[in-house]
């Protein structure tokens, strides 16, 4: 198995203290394994889903452009 050194801030490495400390993971890198483990899940399955979901087609930014503009007036949000 590889090592791996990381920098991150203080805030977040007492986060991690917290959730070994509270038994849900034996030590930070069990926790940080965990976190990529589900990353890599969801990058997989957002992929899938991608493939699953057809052909591409082209975008069309006129049309696109003018349903922003149109939400906007509404006061709504893409």
């Amino acid at each position: 198995m590889a090592t791996l050194n990381i920098s991150m801030p203080d805030e977040m490495r007492a986060f991690i203290k917290t959730r070994v400390s509270m038994g849900d993971y034996q030590s930070a890198s069990d926790y940080l394994r965990d976190l990529i483990r589900h990353d890599r899940e969801e990058t997989e399955q957002l992929l899938m889903e991608g493939i699953e979901s057809g052909t591409a087609k082209p975008l069309d930014m006129s049309a696109l452009k003018k349903r922003a503009q149109a939400l906007l007036q509404q006061g709504k949000t893409l």
